[in-house]
């Protein structure tokens, strides 16, 4: 379960086979991501079940979800036993309730410059990942906005980051995290181990100086 208290956080997302956790988890990334929705990184529930129960105990797993309503939303909680659920739509009251009594944290998803970005109350999530218009899809985006309103919640970015420029987005005092999937893979659903090691030593480095 992460600390969202702690200093910083890396998430790569999109890992699709024990074979890819295994890979994140030794390059000493805090959480993975597993996509049940729309995507190119799109897993069945059985196959995030099954990275999920590797992961319990080595590296937070996060359960990426869109598109789904509340009940196959549960449903997939229940079944994979996430350590954090990711939601990109909006949180109903009973789905939140439903969630907390099931113990996962959740981190809500924006679109920069959205409606929800500019009026949602983070105080009901545990933390906001702040992303592009269409996640996954690899495409950068300015980072303006998001320092124009006040986060009660940690804040993780995400949206076109690379080893390359992940530090000048960690230079910014708001970022908590960084989340990345489309830039450090061979192709889509498929890690390249050179990437996802720089990424995470990039990004680590990155929050040791400015620490």
């Amino acid at each position: 379960m992460p600390d969202f208290a702690r200093s910083s956080f890396v998430k790569i997302c999109g890992v699709t086979s024990i074979d890819d956790a295994s890979l994140v988890h030794d390059a000493g990334a805090d959480a993975l991501g597993l996509i049940v929705a729309p995507s190119r990184r799109q897993v069945t529930v059985p196959t995030a079940r099954e990275v999920a129960a590797w992961a319990r105990e080595r590296i937070t797993s996060v359960l990426v979800v869109r598109e789904l309503n509340d009940d196959a939303i549960l449903d997939a909680v229940d079944r994979v036993r996430p350590d954090v659920v990711q939601l990109h739509d909006p949180i109903s009251p009973a789905l939140g309730d439903a969630l907390r009594e099931r113990g996962p944290l959740v981190i809500r998803a924006l679109a920069i410059g959205s409606e929800a970005f500019w009026h949602f109350d983070e105080t009901t999530v545990d933390a906001v990942l702040l992303d592009g218009a269409t996640p996954g899809s690899g495409e950068t985006h300015g980072w303006q906005d998001a320092t124009r309103r006040a986060w009660a919640r940690p804040i993780i970015a995400a949206g076109g980051l690379t080893s390359t420029n992940v530090s000048a987005v960690i230079s910014q005092p708001w970022v908590w995290g960084v989340d990345v999937s489309s830039g450090v893979e061979a192709s889509p659903g498929h890690k390249d181990p050179d990437a996802v090691v720089a990424f995470v030593a990039n990004a680590r480095h990155a929050f040791a100086e400015r620490s």
